[in-house]
């Protein structure tokens, strides 16, 4: 028997399969690409979102070559924040609004300069900004009025595709916590919150809260005729796709840290107490009772990289595909034949939004003729993982060092990336086993929520292991740093240009 765990991310959307030990058994994806009608605006087609997991649960299936009689459990996770809204009979109302979405940044920017921002924080426990409910609601309330009154439910898109395949409305607590629509401290939904945000109406449309174990419905006949799932299939809350990497990467206490190199760069920890500071990005309420997930983060993470790619190996991934690889094994070894001391290219991050201003923008600093294309991709790799640095640099004011980071995301796939952010943190870096960890944690937490295990943590002991372990190189910690100090001065020197 077997879990399925889906993965709902900003572009691609991923299934799995495991057994009971954490064996991935089989993944595959599909896509759903956003459209920009306008700059600043992403969105994407929720009808769309759902054909593909549609798409993605059948062909993880036969690409296991089990039958939907032989799953066990479901679970979802996904990206949070954007907002999914559906009407009574549980049809998209307005497009997706994405979670790099910034329309509504007049709101959060008013929203620290009135004071608001001080006073909700502690009950929200969280930065604001844009792509966040709280702020694309009174967007919506202002210019799409017509939308919000046919609206009926505000959905986080796990919880968009766990209506669809139970016909169950529900909201989950990890993803509703990272909303700023939530009360953390509380930890419920609370009508004086919303009036500061000028929503306070709205709450009729938040969905009643489960949390990440609970069975939120069951497998319906007509899902069950559409994916070859198995009808009555349970089917739990599922996570915030930052609790599922957490999760898959065994972080059930306080001594590791959990770093997620993909579409966002995201750093985080748990502990039993929360932490409220406007210096902070977000706490919010962890899938392990009893535990907060305290996070800095921003998109300035392997995005950037697929950008360049995208952009600029268009023939190299052509030729790659050709031969049955990857384009970004093409990169790994470009970075491989470059060193540290003697590439002094520097990259700034910041094509999707920075962590050192909302105006920053992305930089190539100190190309010079003689440079190659591979002294431009370690600086990408490099830029990627002195924005890591920090953003640990904060957490690390709430504890201490960590004895272990767990690493996920597209980063963890390339050794020669992995072994830069053990040598640029000068902390051991440890890898799990499995190439989709979102799909992993959905699936222990679909364990868990079916009684296959007792607890998330059982979860965890049975399915996870640890495949790689890599040591930082003392001898380059003093090299690093000083790239680290260099990178931060072009970012102050910039300021006043981004201006």
């Amino acid at each position: 028997m077997y879990l399925l765990g889906i993965d709902n991310g900003s572009t691609v959307i991923k299934a799995g399969l495991f057994d009971y030990e954490g064996k991935e058994i089989a993944v595959f994806g599909g896509r759903v690409d956003s459209n920009t009608p306008q700059p600043g605006y992403y969105e994407r087609n929720l009808d769309e979102i759902w054909a593909v997991n549609i798409d993605v649960i059948k062909g993880v299936m036969a690409k296991a070559g089990i039958s939907g009689e032989e799953i066990t459990a479901i679970a979802i996770t996904g990206h949070g924040n954007g907002i999914h809204l559906i009407d009574d009979h549980g049809l998209p109302v307005y497009p997706s609004i994405e979670g790099t979405d910034s329309r509504a940044i007049d709101y959060v920017n008013q929203w620290v300069a009135d004071g608001t921002f001080d006073r909700v924080l502690p009950k929200t426990m969280q930065s604001l900004w844009p792509a966040q409910p709280a702020a694309i609601l009174a967007w919506l309330k202002d210019n799409e009025p017509a939308v919000l009154k046919k609206a009926r439910w505000v959905l986080m898109v796990k919880d968009y595709i766990r209506f669809k395949i139970t016909g169950e409305v529900f909201a989950e607590l990890t993803d509703m916590s990272a909303t700023s629509i939530f009360n953390v401290r509380d930890v419920s939904y609370d009508e004086d919150l919303l009036h500061e945000f000028g929503i306070g109406d709205l709450l009729e449309k938040l969905p009643p809260i489960k949390y990440s174990t609970d069975i939120c419905g069951e497998v319906t006949a007509e899902v069950a005729a559409l994916t070859g799932l198995q009808e009555k299939t349970p089917v739990a809350g599922g996570f915030f796709d930052v609790d599922a990497a957490a999760i898959a990467t065994g972080i059930t206490d306080e001594s590791k840290m959990n770093v997620i190199a993909g579409t966002w760069c995201n750093n985080q920890y748990i502990s039993n107490k929360p932490v409220v500071s406007k210096d902070l990005f977000m706490t919010s309420v962890y899938a392990k009772p009893g535990y907060w997930l305290i996070l800095e983060g921003s998109p300035t993470s392997a995005s950037n990289l697929e950008w360049f790619v995208a952009e600029f190996l268009k023939e190299e991934q052509k030729i790659a595909e050709a031969q049955g690889t990857s384009v970004y094994a093409v990169c790994n070894n470009e970075v491989k034949s470059t060193s540290p001391q003697e590439s002094n290219v520097f990259f700034i991050p910041f094509l999707y939004g920075s962590n050192a201003g909302q105006k920053a923008k992305a930089s190539f600093i100190g190309l010079a003729g003689h440079h190659k294309r591979a002294d431009v991709i370690r600086a990408i790799y490099e830029g990627i993982v002195f924005s890591h640095k920090t953003h640990i640099g904060k957490l690390l004011k709430y504890r201490e060092t960590p004895e272990i980071i767990r690493i996920a995301g597209g980063a963890a796939q390339s050794e020669v990336w992995i072994q830069m952010f053990a040598d640029i943190l000068q902390v051991p870096i440890e890898v799990t086993a499995g190439t989709e960890l979102g799909a992993m944690g959905a699936a222990i937490c679909a364990g868990a929520g079916a009684g296959v295990f007792a607890d998330l943590d059982e979860g965890v002991n049975a399915m996870v292991q640890v495949k790689k372990r890599v040591d930082p190189d003392p001898s380059l910690k003093d090299v690093y740093e000083k790239k680290y100090q260099r990178y931060h001065q072009a970012i102050s020197a910039l300021e006043s240009f981004w201006e």
